[in-house]
């Protein structure tokens, strides 16, 4: 821990008072008192395990949990004999706290890494099961909520509502239904709603095929067998027809590349076949080149291109109206 006064001694019989008026203090309840005078001891390097326990404790009942939960990371870094009690400490501020998936990333880190004496290991082992129920009793209710609240902004029609509720109920990992399965038809979902719905029914291995009407197009797509966005090979193949701009204008390279993730997220899972990546590489270079006020030789676009431009605008317009950058 850092301390202050460090060349300043403090004198028995104070160090002795204070200690044990911090102590009375303590007993009686009296937490704010009990801290002050702990952080003059603390101050004055007398750090003893009671000493920083006993703040510890004042910290975590007058509430002050994220104090108490910084200085017990601090004390962690400094492996001793009292290393595991500040363990023990710091996985019940976060139980307290309910940050249920951090706790349970801590024991498995504690577990893997080091030899924890039987009667902490079956404590922490204790804790971990207690943790997973109580973030599954969470997630449930929680989606229960989320569930609840999409279809009543779906009813309003708030588009970014939409897509940040089903991205808290992707991120939370919630069970999806077959009501979320046929919103993937209703007209009056947006695309990006649509292409988080199916995102989230990918990641939860939703193994059978849906029906997806996005942009007067409708397919059958099962989503298990869908390649993921980030790794699409249309992304891939298409960035290989701009690859020259990487080396003449990184920075141009890097917003058409953030053009086409954009326009592949909105089209995503219904995108142009292999045989439409050069036109789409295409139309790319004549955005950028709109964005540097350059007009290109080739002033004459063949109608597959002159569509993909338009296109790309559309979903460039449609993923900012939603998403936030």
């Amino acid at each position: 821990m850092q301390m202050e006064n460090d060349n300043i001694i403090l004198f028995p019989k104070w160090k002795k008072t204070l200690e044990e008026e911090s102590l009375s203090a303590l007993k009686e309840k009296r937490y704010e008192t009990a801290l002050s005078k702990l952080n003059k001891l603390l101050a004055y390097q007398i750090d003893d395990y009671e000493i920083v326990t006993g703040k510890l404790i004042c910290l975590m009942e007058l509430g002050r949990f994220n104090e108490a939960e910084r200085l017990c990371e601090e004390l962690m870094q400094y492996p001793g004999k009292s290393y595991y009690n500040y363990v023990h400490i710091y996985l019940t501020i976060l139980f307290q706290t309910h940050q249920y998936d951090l706790l349970m990333d801590k024991i498995e880190y504690e577990l893997q890494n080091h030899d924890i004496p039987k009667l902490y290991r079956d404590q922490f082992k204790q804790l971990y099961e207690i943790s997973e129920r109580m973030r599954i009793d969470v997630a449930v209710d929680s989606g229960d909520k989320l569930l609840s609240q999409l279809f009543e902004v779906m009813e309003k029609n708030d588009y970014p509502e939409q897509w940040r509720v089903v991205e808290n109920l992707r991120k939370l990992k919630a069970q999806p239904t077959n009501k979320i399965e046929a919103l993937l038809t209703d007209e009056n979902v947006h695309p990006i709603t649509k292409t988080a719905i199916f995102i989230w029914l990918k990641d939860m291995n939703w193994d059978k095929r849906v029906d997806i009407h996005k942009f007067g197009i409708s397919q059958q797509i099962n989503p298990s067998n869908v390649e993921d966005l980030e790794s699409s090979e249309m992304i891939i193949e298409t960035l290989r027809y701009i690859t020259d701009l990487e080396q003449q204008n990184p920075s141009l390279y890097q917003l058409l590349k953030k053009v086409l993730s954009r326009y592949t997220y909105v089209m995503y899972p219904i995108l142009p076949s292999d045989n439409q990546y050069v036109h789409i590489g295409k139309a790319l270079e004549v955005i950028g080149s709109e964005y540097l006020n350059i007009q290109l030789l080739d002033q004459v676009h063949d109608k597959e291109v002159t569509f993909y431009i338009e296109q790309i605008k559309m979903c460039e317009s449609l993923y900012l109206s939603i998403i936030e950058e």
